[in-house]
């Protein structure tokens, strides 16, 4: 049985959505992912992306496939949902200057500049970003979110996959996505 809600992995860039999406599918939860995107040095288990997902503001024809499964969005992209869906949230928290530390060092590798915007600038526009966002998350009769914080499951996986299990009502295999946590991929610490 395929379920009416779409769940949603989302955060800021470089918040721990690639770990999840794989912890979904240690689970046992399909993925809804093209992997377009290859995996690289930043992302070695890969990013398990669905590129379609950047265009929902024009195209949401993909919606009903995505119903049963997870798909990752960034957050910036939460509000453009419609409202005709349900959707489950899994929303990644991480230490803003982690994500911006672990940023620098994707741009870097990729030889691409880094000194366009201050930290202070990034943080003061994301912490800015994050407010704005849970606050419309919670106005919305159709969403359910749960927030996760990526250093702790890292800390902890097995206590986040149990919450994540109930979260989503589900018979996820909890151990295998305890298993999937590797926190040898936790490289920028602050």
């Amino acid at each position: 049985m395929v379920e009416d809600f779409i769940t949603i992995v989302s955060g800021l860039p470089r918040s721990g959505t690639s770990m999840m999406m794989n912890m979904l599918q240690a689970g046992g939860m399909e993925l809804l992912t093209d992997e377009v995107r290859e995996a690289d040095e930043d992302n070695p288990k890969g990013y398990r992306e669905f590129e379609l997902v950047k265009q929902v503001e024009e195209d949401t024809s993909w919606l009903p496939t995505a119903r049963g499964k997870a798909v990752k969005m960034i957050s910036a992209l939460l509000s453009k949902l419609p409202s005709e869906y349900t959707f489950k949230v899994i929303f990644m928290e991480r230490n803003i200057d982690e994500v911006l530390a672990s940023q620098e060092q994707m741009l870097i590798r990729r030889g691409e500049q880094t000194d366009t915007v201050t930290d202070k600038s990034m943080k003061d526009l994301y912490s800015r970003h994050l407010r704005l966002i849970k606050g419309w998350l919670n106005q919305q009769s159709n969403f359910d979110i749960i927030y996760i914080n990526y250093n702790d499951t890292l800390r902890n996986p097995q206590l986040n996959a149990e919450a994540i299990n109930k979260f989503m009502d589900r018979a996820l295999n909890v151990e295998s996505m305890a298993e999937v946590v590797d926190k040898g991929l936790y490289r920028q610490r602050r």
